[in-house]
């Protein structure tokens, strides 16, 4: 059993947009790992895995708009399930 079964991405269009502001606030309110929060002010990509992606979904749409959203169920995949 994975500790953190959702594996989350998405992308963060909008203004003024801090990369090192966001892995911050990931790290101090989300529990999960692997975190990736690379981009400029206008664009962000996000990777995560969490047991709590509504959250994570959450969070980034209060910074802009959130397209390209991908969750995927690791625990899921590791027993070669799909979906």
């Amino acid at each position: 059993m994975l500790e953190f079964r959702y594996d989350t991405q998405l992308l963060i269009e909008g203004q003024d947009l801090d990369e090192d502001v966001i892995s911050e606030y990931f790290n101090e309110n989300f529990k999960g790992d692997c975190l990736l929060a690379v981009g400029d002010d206008e664009l962000i990509k996000i990777h995560f895995h969490t047991n709590e992606p509504w959250k994570v979904l959450e969070y980034c749409a209060s910074l802009g708009e959130i397209h390209d959203i991908v969750v995927e169920d690791m625990d899921r995949q590791a027993r070669g399930l799909q979906g």
